[in-house]
């Protein structure tokens, strides 16, 4: 590892269940497989190049731990969570980092979220925090186990009690609390995120997350059937993690594969607010573009509300030019490059339901991708969208630069960044003063000044707008109001 020390399974503390154990590890493998047998004795020694221990201390089936003592790790320790550290240590309950943090911090990531888990009950906690003065918010969560707290008014925590699925609808457990460690492991969706990490570096993988960390490995814990249909978001959730950590986002197990294809329609079930969450972190990655190209491959289209036949050719011209010429795309507009007409982004929002920015986004990328550069003045076509729109200015910039880079044109995206629209000089006083009737005449003079002006490059002056409008009025068959 290149920050910090990861101590191997041989220095760190073995779960105690009671009686003495014999098992064998090849010295060059860091995994504890199982207990091969039972017996009272206490030796250890060498067999057949095999390490032959045997203690009071037994692990508990596949158990692996380890020692993280990174700098990374120690640097997480803020005075708000020695606190909360310290509280539980005072009412005798268990926690420990899960998930997430573990997995960031053993690819020597510095997490930004942490997670933890508890032998404690909701109630539990809440009597302890209560008794501690600690402010609790959020209290949405208590259902399924988790408890917010705010120490200090400075760091909100997370704590969610050990639990295991009792019922499972394909979105949302109802669960049951637990003490074992391991059952909440073996819940979990993918084997890099179903490890613990105690407060004092001790690293706990009932599923063998570590070994396939290693390989860069991204699998599901258990049955990757049974936990796909325990909640399908599992399914985006397998492909961001692919993103983050395999080092080939086309290398996918048969067996998964397969299990992703029969399963796919289940997405359908679940809220395009959740989908969006996700797939707007896959769109996100470097990987995006071949990962999109797969998840369509296994069917995932209808379910998410990309239709029948998405656009893939377009696509793939936009993503490759993209990566080609290193630009940086939101993730609406790579499915905006799979949408062939309004109709389809009117759809695609309806399914999935993300914020207005990215709706309106969407709807200008497809209505405006085949406007191209003019050969002498290339901005000028974007410029003329964004005078004559309706929307912020600054929105409407945004949306054009955004458009450039679809197109493959960052420096016209840079320079259209930074461009001012300049402000149309005349205004209704001036209109009054030259006797243009209100209403509708006023509208139609003020649109054929404003075609003057545009057709200027807007350097037309205020004066030499005012004095066309007579003209403007003769030429609508506009008589003057006294």
């Amino acid at each position: 590892m290149s920050t910090g020390k990861l101590v191997s399974a041989f220095s760190l503390r073995l779960k105690k269940l009671g009686r003495y154990a014999e098992f064998a590890v090849p010295i060059t493998h860091k995994k504890i497989f199982t207990a091969i047998n039972l017996n009272p004795r206490r030796t250890s020694s060498f067999r057949n190049n095999h390490l032959v221990l045997s203690c009071p201390q037994l692990l508990k089936r596949n158990l692996f731990t380890m020692k993280v003592e990174t700098e990374d790790f120690k640097s997480i320790f803020t005075e708000e969570l020695i606190q909360l550290q310290k509280i539980f240590e005072k009412h005798n309950y268990e926690i420990r980092f899960a998930g997430g943090p573990v997995r960031d911090l053993l690819m020597n990531i510095k997490p930004h979220d942490l997670d933890f888990a508890t032998t404690a009950t909701p109630q539990q906690m809440k009597d302890m925090f209560n008794s501690e003065n600690i402010r609790m918010i959020n209290l949405t969560g208590e259902k399924h186990g988790t408890i917010t707290v705010r120490i200090n008014e400075k760091e909100n925590f997370e704590i969610t009690t050990l639990r295991i699925d009792v019922i499972n609808h394909g979105r949302h457990a109802e669960v049951e609390f637990t003490k074992d460690w391991e059952l909440d492991a073996n819940r979990r969706d993918l084997t890099v995120n179903s490890m613990f990490l105690g407060f004092d570096g001790t690293v706990y993988d009932y599923c063998g997350g570590w070994e396939d960390l290693q390989k860069r490995r991204v699998a599901f814990v258990g049955d990757s059937r049974t936990r796909m249909q325990e909640d399908y978001l599992r399914i985006l959730r397998y492909f961001r993690f692919c993103a983050r950590i395999s080092p080939d986002p086309n290398l996918h197990e048969p067996d998964t594969e397969q299990a992703l294809l029969e399963n796919m329609e289940g997405l359908s079930r679940i809220s395009g607010e959740r989908i969006w969450l996700e797939l707007k972190q896959i769109l996100s990655n470097r990987h995006a573009g071949p990962l999109l190209e797969t998840m369509l491959r296994l069917g995932i289209a209808p379910h998410i509300g990309l239709g029948d036949n998405p656009s893939l050719k377009e696509f793939k011209v936009i993503w490759e030019r993209a990566k080609n010429n290193d630009i940086k795309l939101l993730p609406i507009t790579l499915l905006a490059a799979l949408l062939d007409s309004e109709e389809a982004a009117v759809s695609l929002h309806s399914r999935l339901k993300y914020p207005n920015f990215d709706k309106e986004l969407s709807f200008f990328i497809v209505q405006h991708r085949n406007i191209l550069p003019e050969p002498f003045k290339p901005l000028r076509p974007y410029q003329m969208i964004v005078i004559d729109t309706k929307q912020k200015m600054k929105d409407a910039i945004f949306r054009g630069a955004e458009l450039l880079r679809y197109q493959g044109k960052q420096e016209l995206a840079d320079e259209f960044e930074k461009w001012v629209p300049p402000r149309f000089p005349v205004g209704g006083a001036d209109l009054k003063d030259k006797g243009v009737p209100g209403g509708k005449p006023m509208s139609l003079v003020i649109q054929r000044l404003r075609s003057k002006w545009k057709e200027s490059d807007f350097q037309i002056s205020h004066e030499d707008l005012v004095r066309c409008i007579p003209n403007v009025m003769e030429e609508l068959g506009i008589k003057v109001q006294k």
